[in-house]
């Protein structure tokens, strides 16, 4: 069986690698790069039981071990490790010193107040989202998959049903096909009765820390000296770099990921956070100042499953801020879903696509003239 998967992100690749488990053959089939947004400049961060009494915590919980699974099954790195996670506050004018941490971490200012481990070594983790995108795809070549740059620009069809992607001017034949490409799965909508998906745009820096950091997460309450509260989310990682993310905006979403940029001020507000929160950070190299746009739908919950209307169509989008966590439970679900009709290691039906509107062009102008 053949499938052809629009989108090389984390979700992409992963059932790429879970359809090439099986048997299956599998082409990805990206335009820009590999992890070329939110896959690769997203925090990586993982939560065993954070989606816990939402539609989510089968999904989280499968894919939360999943990850460590893979960690031990594929001769790879990508940065998998378990991490201490606290909570804390702080005040770009008002000093919280003498408040006191009460937890052990010696790396943040005075001025940072600790006051909650969110997570221990057996609940949280994280991996660097763009190596574990690139090993996954890796392991599914392995394994028989292809990866082939190229644009998806509609989809083929016959008695109803998807029988390839047309990509530069020619259709790439298949037995199923799956959209799969972040917020830009919008685009497929001229092609398919998709549901709305938004993207959700945020900004990251990335620390050259060395060995100064140990596994330690932080989630930050932050005030800004304008009034405004922002939520700094800090993580080292092993490869001695640390990747801080905090600030999110609505903006457009442009047409190609090449170009997406950040919002003017947004970095250096970022900064001064980072500056604010460790001396370590304040002293330390920036390699790089990023944006990056999360898939996200109406409700909130991803879409995953068959697309309405079309026979062997389906999609996978919408995962938010969970991208990276769930991308493993996501692929192996809904392998077993396109090849045996059903999945058995998570139900996927609180993120049927058919819960929410398609997106319809026509429909949303008239509402916006109403």
């Amino acid at each position: 069986m053949r499938i052809v998967i629009c989108g090389g992100g984390a979700v992409g690749a992963s059932l790429a690698y879970f359809l090439s488990r099986r048997g299956a053959e599998a082409i990805v089939v990206e335009r820009t790069g590999l992890a070329n947004a939110a896959s690769g400049k997203s925090g990586g961060f993982l939560a065993l039981d954070w989606c816990d009494g939402t539609p989510l915590q089968a999904l989280a919980r499968r894919s939360f071990a999943l990850h460590a699974n893979l960690e031990e099954e594929i001769d790879d790195d990508w940065g998998y490790r378990r991490m201490t996670t606290y909570g804390g506050l702080a005040s770009a004018e008002a000093s919280l010193s003498g408040h006191g941490n009460g937890h052990p971490v010696d790396w943040t200012s005075d001025d940072v107040v600790l006051y909650q481990r969110l997570g221990s070594t057996e609940t949280t983790a994280q991996v660097h989202p763009g190596l574990y995108t690139a090993a996954m795809m890796r392991a599914a070549e392995a394994l028989g998959a292809k990866l082939r740059a190229g644009e998806a620009t509609g989809i083929a069809r016959r008695d109803g049903a998807a029988t390839g992607i047309e990509v530069d001017g020619e259709v790439l034949e298949a037995d199923a096909v799956v959209i799969a490409m972040g917020p830009w799965s919008i685009l497929a909508s001229e092609w398919l009765a998709m549901s709305v998906v938004y993207g959700l745009k945020g900004h990251s820096i990335v620390f050259e820390t060395g060995t100064r950091l140990p596994a330690e997460a932080l989630f930050i309450e932050y005030q800004e000296a304008s009034g405004i509260v922002s939520s700094p989310e800090v993580f080292p990682r092993p490869d001695g770099t640390t990747y801080v993310c905090g600030i999110s905006s609505e903006r457009p979403l442009p047409l190609d990921p090449a170009d997406v940029d950040a919002d003017d001020g947004a970095l250096p507000r970022l900064e001064e956070m980072c500056c604010r929160i460790s001396p370590v950070l304040a002293e330390a190299k920036i390699l790089a100042r990023q944006a990056c746009y999360r898939p996200v739908t109406q409700d909130g919950l991803p879409l995953i499953g068959p697309v309405p209307g079309v026979k062997r169509a389906y999609v996978s989008t919408g995962h938010s801020v969970w991208g990276i966590l769930n991308a493993p439970a996501t692929g192996e679900a809904l392998a077993e879903l396109i090849l045996d009709g059903t999945p058995r290691s998570v139900d996927l039906a609180p993120f049927d696509p058919a819960r929410l509107r398609p997106f319809d062009p026509a429909r949303l102008r008239a509402e916006a003239l109403t």
